[in-house]
């Protein structure tokens, strides 16, 4: 079975899918993050770059989630419905992802132009549909 990104109903079935799991995704980090932010030197303590990024990860599960579940919805007459879903789709991914990694090695924020990116598309398509 070919999948393109013509195919507007299976692009919505893969965002609404996509951002239940990035929300389930974002609660079952924020539960692991909350079994220790009661230690004060948790993660190098509350204003530390790792404990400040993997924070973010998590809200960004949460909300690019619900985006990606907005989208769901979008109407499906646009012929560019399925770039601006991808769009949200890879933000969605590499935000956290990108969060998650950097927090561990710091280096990795000169890639997060690559979720900016990817939403700014989603959200311009949205706009312009």
């Amino acid at each position: 079975m070919h999948l393109a990104l013509t195919d507007l109903a299976w692009q919505a079935d893969w965002n609404w899918t996509l951002g239940w799991s990035l929300v389930i995704a974002g609660f079952i980090s924020g539960a692991a993050l909350g079994l220790g932010f009661q230690r004060a030197n948790f993660l190098g303590g509350y204003q530390s770059f790792p404990r400040r990024l993997l924070r973010l990860g998590h809200v960004a599960c949460i909300a690019l989630g619900g985006v990606n579940l907005l989208w769901s919805f979008a109407p499906l007459e646009s012929e560019w419905i399925g770039l601006g879903g991808l769009g949200w789709a890879v933000g969605g991914v590499l935000m956290p992802t990108l969060c998650a990694l950097t927090a561990w090695r710091p280096g990795f924020h000169r890639l997060f132009f690559l979720p900016v990116l990817s939403v700014t598309l989603g959200a311009l398509i949205g706009l312009l549909s």
